[in-house]
């Protein structure tokens, strides 16, 4: 940063659980401005009569899109509906940034955007503009974008795990299983019957199998390390908690390598990662030791199954698997400290 300037930052879609957790921890940080608060729903309402919790900041109003004044704003951050996000970041001037925590710039093939998100993309022209905001793994490309597109939160916790492992050859690239568990908030905030209190709590069930729409961003990054296509084995499951993300992977192994070279691996690739922390041999990940934070933990064990190993990821889907990678980004984008704002430790119990 040259400049002591503030940030001016707008929050789209800031009447959801992404929008509420960037807020919360935005409004910390000593760079950013926030400026304007867009939520159609609510517009008119003060923030605090959405979201009591956030009532304390001394922030401007909820309003629509159409009365911001854009030529104030410097960065946006979207939070809007995968298939909504695109339409109106296209609406936006060139000069501000975008952060979205949406779908609609992370796959970068349109027909296959086509095919998992049930429509053409709006805005085509705007995908060359984009860069894929998995943090530790595109920083470079991050600080020189002016649309970062953050990985969903299934694809975040499976890709810090297993990224370093097939660039270094030390995993195979087929044959891959991936059981997830996410809290209910990972659903978003609107009503469906599936997230009532009556129907998700004391129970675990699966959905979107075989054909939840983070597989093929799942796909698309490991098969870029791999340099060829693959296809992973992926079922998500919804868990009775709110917050919280656990990814299980059953991988092979090639001949000679242990789960001591890949817990090794991992270490290598993440040393100067403020936010992955690899845990030591017998260590388990858990959503508990991460909530509320920015952090992922990771934890390589062996199988008994010989040739295999098993890999655990864990992060809070509302932080590290959204808002807080979006604030990652944007500190990465503006060349500040990656982790300013994100500084806080996991809440336990």
């Amino acid at each position: 940063m040259t400049s002591n300037q503030p940030i001016r930052a707008a929050v789209l879609g800031a009447s959801g659980y992404t929008g509420a957790d960037l807020i919360r921890l935005a409004a910390r940080h000593p760079n950013i401005q926030i400026t304007a608060l867009i939520a159609k729903a609510h517009a008119g309402q003060p923030l605090g009569q959405v979201f009591p919790h956030l009532g304390s900041l001394d922030l401007p109003q909820l309003v629509t899109s159409d009365e911001v004044d854009w030529d104030s704003i410097d960065v946006a951050f979207c939070g809007l509906p995968h298939g909504t996000a695109h339409v109106e970041i296209a609406k936006l001037p060139e000069r501000v940034k975008v952060i979205d925590m949406s779908a609609d710039f992370r796959l970068r093939d349109l027909s296959t955007y086509a095919e998992w998100y049930g429509g053409e993309h709006g805005a085509p022209q705007l995908l060359s503009d984009a860069v894929y905001g998995l943090t530790e793994h595109y920083r470079d490309e991050i600080a020189g974008a002016r649309i970062v597109a953050c990985p969903g939160c299934y694809p975040t916790a499976v890709l810090l795990a297993l990224l370093p492992l097939v660039k270094e050859k030390l995993i195979a690239s087929e044959g891959i299983i991936i059981d997830a568990k996410s809290g209910v908030t990972g659903a978003g905030r609107s009503l469906k019957q599936n997230i009532l209190f009556s129907e998700a709590g004391e129970g675990l069930s699966p959905y979107g199998i075989g054909s939840h729409r983070h597989v093929p961003e799942i796909e698309q990054e490991i098969g870029m390390a791999a340099n060829q296509a693959v296809i992973v084995n992926f079922t998500p499951h919804l868990a009775p908690m709110a917050r919280g993300e656990l990814c299980t992977c059953y991988v092979q192994l090639p001949s000679g390598t242990t789960d001591a070279d890949l817990r090794g691996a991992l270490r290598d690739a993440y040393a100067a990662s403020p936010f992955v922390r690899v845990m030591d041999e017998g260590v388990i990940p858990a959503t508990q030791h991460v909530r509320g934070s920015n952090y992922c933990h990771v934890g390589v064990f062996a199988d008994r199954i010989p040739g295999r190993a098993i890999v655990v990821s864990a992060i809070d889907n509302l932080v590290k698997g959204s808002a807080g990678q979006a604030l990652q980004n944007f500190n990465v984008m503006h060349g500040l400290d990656e982790s300013t704002a994100l500084e806080q430790l996991p809440l336990f119990p």
